[in-house]
């Protein structure tokens, strides 16, 4: 496509839960890089690539300031790689287009050094006495006051002082999730009355802590040249904290287009828009979320097969109420879909990743985050393959989703809308039909008099043969059984 050519933007979270622990994986992203802004990845969020304790997780995060490979007390370094390769396929994403999201794990200190007893009995788990809680109800207590010593000292001598002063013990953490030869919790979820714990050991509210965090935030985007940040569930987090750092590094980096995500996980967003209203418009500057509602509408309709109503697919999604904010995806590592095998598990069907990709990739409203493991499969005990030809999806929305969006919503199983595409601009169109049916689906739709007697194929392959335009510019449009048909005109541009 043309440099001159406005592109659509389409993201892509470059990990999944299982990427291997072997240090090699910023140099897999830069083998795949030429491929990725070949099919039109603009954007990628990456891992947090900060110093963990373990090789395999990633996320037990022990030192922010350290991207590299050695540390004071370990010879483990981080689970990707090290930092040389980390700016490398940062700066070589940025010379195929494609910019640099960095995943911040902040306000929890997911790893401390030593055990502690503490000075006072502040708060453990349920904020009032060190108290174990029953792990599938936190506000529910299930032993007395427990005297223990804790993971709860945070020092890191190694670094000398060199990016921070900043020392954490027992009376700096507001909650712990594991005690010295305790199990405080492992199965942390939102719908079981764990809102006020997230995990490991908790900052909460210590103040000099959090400006700590955003001296980190200017610091990594300096240092890396990352252009965004992902955080973690934001329910969790003081949103005058999240406004601070967002607008310190904005103000730092004189990028006021900075882009932050995070994750609002709901299930149900009827009950809680206000709350969400009420965050969003307490940062008091641009923010997205990711549509976790639309996620779960997801796995209903592939749950449901041909019983769910394809019409009922955008209710009470963020992308429906606030399109303008919603980052749009369809499963990822952890918080929105656990991996299939894992006790969170949320993973949208197989037969439907094909229907809900087309939804969010085809269509103008939302921004699209494609997960790894679905363009490149998973690994790990469950290993789950690719989603067929999502690679041509994603080149679908990089040359043909442009344009007024023209729907045709009305009947349960089969929906579909055209992209009238913009000639004047060099950008064309697209028609697309989706069938969750058990048998063909079928939509008469009007793409415009101008291609009147072009014949059109369908992209994905599924559908064979070819389609004439009528000289109205309407024509049917087909597509086989719970399957998607994205038809274009034949000879149109496909590089």
């Amino acid at each position: 496509m043309s440099n001159d050519i406005e592109q659509n933007c389409t993201m892509i979270q470059a990990f999944e839960a299982n990427s291997e622990g072997d240090y090699l994986h910023w140099r897999r992203i830069v083998d795949v890089l030429p491929e990725l802004a070949d099919i039109g990845i603009t954007a990628m969020w990456l891992p947090h690539p900060a110093k963990a304790i373990g090789e395999e997780s990633g996320y037990d995060v022990f030192n922010l300031y350290n991207l590299d490979h050695v540390d004071h007390q370990l010879s483990m370094g981080t689970k990707y790689g090290t930092k040389r390769e980390l700016l490398r396929a940062i700066k070589k994403a940025k010379r195929h287009g494609i910019v640099t999201y960095i995943d911040a794990v902040i306000m929890q200190a997911l790893c401390t050094e030593r055990t502690e007893k503490p000075a006072t009995t502040k708060v453990v788990v349920t904020e009032v006495d060190p108290t174990e809680v029953d792990p599938d109800d936190r506000t529910e207590e299930v032993s007395g006051i427990v005297g223990t010593k804790d993971w709860a000292s945070i020092r890191l001598p190694g670094r000398h002082e060199k990016y921070s002063l900043d020392k954490l013990n027992f009376d700096d953490l507001r909650r712990l999730d594991y005690g010295a030869g305790m199990d405080w919790a492992q199965s942390v979820v939102a719908e079981s009355s764990q809102h006020g714990q997230l995990m490991s050991a908790d900052t909460g509210d210590n103040y000099p802590f959090e400006w700590d965090m955003i001296d980190w935030g200017n610091w990594i985007i300096k240092e890396t040249g990352a252009v965004g940040f992902r955080f973690g569930p934001i329910k969790h987090m003081d949103c005058h904290f999240v406004a601070d750092f967002i607008k310190s590094v904005r103000e730092n980096a004189n990028d006021p287009n900075l882009f932050a995500v995070g994750e609002y996980c709901k299930d149900d967003l009827s009950d809680s828009e206000e709350d969400l209203e009420e965050y969003l418009d307490s940062l008091g500057t641009q923010f997205s979320i990711f549509d976790t509602l639309l996620h779960y509408n997801f796995k209903e309709a592939g749950d449901r097969a041909e019983e769910y109503d394809m019409r009922a697919i955008w209710d009470s999604t963020i992308v429906q109420k606030r399109h303008t904010v919603a980052v749009t995806l369809v499963d990822n590592h952890d918080t929105v879909s656990i991996q299939v095998g894992q006790k969170l598990e949320s993973w949208v069907s197989p037969a439907f990743k094909p229907l809900a990709y087309a939804l969010i990739l085809l269509r103008p409203s939302g921004y699209p985050c494609v997960f790894w493991g679905d363009l490149c499969g998973t690994k790990g005990d469950n290993p789950q393959q690719p989603v067929p030809r999502l690679d041509i999806m994603i080149r679908a929305r990089k040359l043909y989703a442009y344009g007024e969006l023209r729907d045709y919503w009305d009947h349960m199983n089969c929906v579909g809308w055209v992209r009238m595409g913009k000639s004047d601009e060099g950008q064309a169109g697209c028609a697309v039909v989706l069938c969750n049916g058990s048998s063909e689906g079928s939509k008469r739709m009007d793409v415009g008099k101008e291609h009147a007697g072009e014949k059109w194929k369908d992209l994905m392959g599924w559908y064979q043969g070819e389609i004439v335009i009528e000289d109205d510019g309407w024509a049917e449009f087909k597509c086989s059984a719970r399957s998607v048909s994205i038809w274009v005109k034949v000879g149109a541009r496909e590089e």
